[in-house]
């Protein structure tokens, strides 16, 4: 994987209007959404410059939308063969990537020690999942997820196929998670995010189309974590989510362990571009003492991008699985 939220205001009306249960039936298609073009969009790559400092330069050619909100692109198609599942029970989650004949993949290059990376989140950003499945000889990726609440989710499949000219790619699909749907409350407002008694500090920003630099800092009682464990060949990863559409932006870190100048804390520095405007969720996967945390934020890419709020997510890793 090289290098990171749709709307959700309607459902939340009808929701506590109606208290409505939500039914899972037939599962349309993704809606494809007609967006700015992307800058750095799905695997952000923009790194430092060579002396230091974040890169300016931005794609504005217009060439492609942001990573996640297509269901097929480059000729590979995400077959998401499990369109629902219900809440708060362990469920298989199955699918599969197609080329352009129709054929499962089953060759594609590592990144990051795997094949595939999956991130499930819901369209409220209030679960979030990176998981990492398993496939078989024919192709079919496999996973078990427990989603804890009902709703609308994204499921966004992140690799690069083996074959000859392919490009990373991050392709993405609706999943319904079936029971009583209750909206979730916004995130209170802060720059720093708790969980399992850590804190994570957040500095800096997204701007649309240019790139920015991000500073996240680690403590655990006041004393700065100075021995992050590398976590899929990094010392932290940052996804990114777009509000209203689930624009798909993977974010790694400026530098990587054994390289030389690369520190294991407290700070993981990213740099990042926003394709658009808006609020985006970030989520950080960081390791120390053998377990895997995510933190998570909420930010607002506007022109000044100083408007930072902040939240946690205390699940810990099983099986990948944050």
């Amino acid at each position: 994987m090289n290098t990171p939220l749709r709307i959700t205001a309607f459902a939340a009306v009808l929701a506590a209007a109606f208290g409505t249960a939500y039914g899972v039936g037939g599962v349309a298609d993704p809606i494809r959404t007609t967006v700015e073009p992307a800058a750095h969009a799905g695997h952000d790559r923009a790194g430092e410059s060579e002396e230091g400092e974040p890169d300016q330069r931005a794609d504005e050619d217009g060439s492609a939308p942001p990573s996640g909100l297509q269901i097929s692109e480059g000729g590979y198609s995400l077959d998401l063969e499990t369109r629902s599942v219900p809440a708060a029970k362990e469920s298989e989650i199955r699918f599969a990537v197609r080329d352009s004949a129709g054929r499962k993949v089953t060759d594609y290059r590592r990144e990051h020690g795997k094949e595939l990376h999956l991130i499930l989140a819901s369209r409220d950003t209030a679960t979030y999942r990176h998981l990492h499945p398993t496939r078989d000889s024919g192709g079919t990726w496999s996973v078990d997820a427990e989603l804890p609440a009902a709703g609308d989710y994204r499921l966004f499949a992140d690799f690069t196929p083996a074959a000859k000219g392919a490009s990373d790619l991050t392709l993405g699909a609706d999943l319904a998670v079936s029971g009583r749907y209750r909206p979730a409350s916004p995130p209170s407002v802060s720059k720093v995010a708790e969980v399992d008694g850590y804190k994570v500090a957040l500095e800096g920003g997204m701007r649309p189309g240019v790139s920015g630099r991000l500073d996240l800092t680690v403590t655990k009682d006041g004393r700065p974590v100075t021995d992050l464990q590398p976590y899929l060949e990094s010392y932290g990863h940052l996804v990114a989510l777009r509000s209203g559409d689930m624009a798909y932006l993977h974010v790694h870190p400026n530098g990587a362990p054994g390289d030389g100048k690369t520190k294991p804390g407290p700070t993981v520095s990213f740099t990042a571009t926003a394709p658009s405007g808006g609020t985006y969720r970030l989520f950080l996967d960081f390791k120390h003492q053998g377990k895997v945390r995510t933190a998570s934020f909420t930010v607002d890419a506007g022109e000044t991008s100083k408007a930072l709020a902040g939240s946690s997510t205390a699940e810990e890793s099983g099986e990948h699985q944050h």
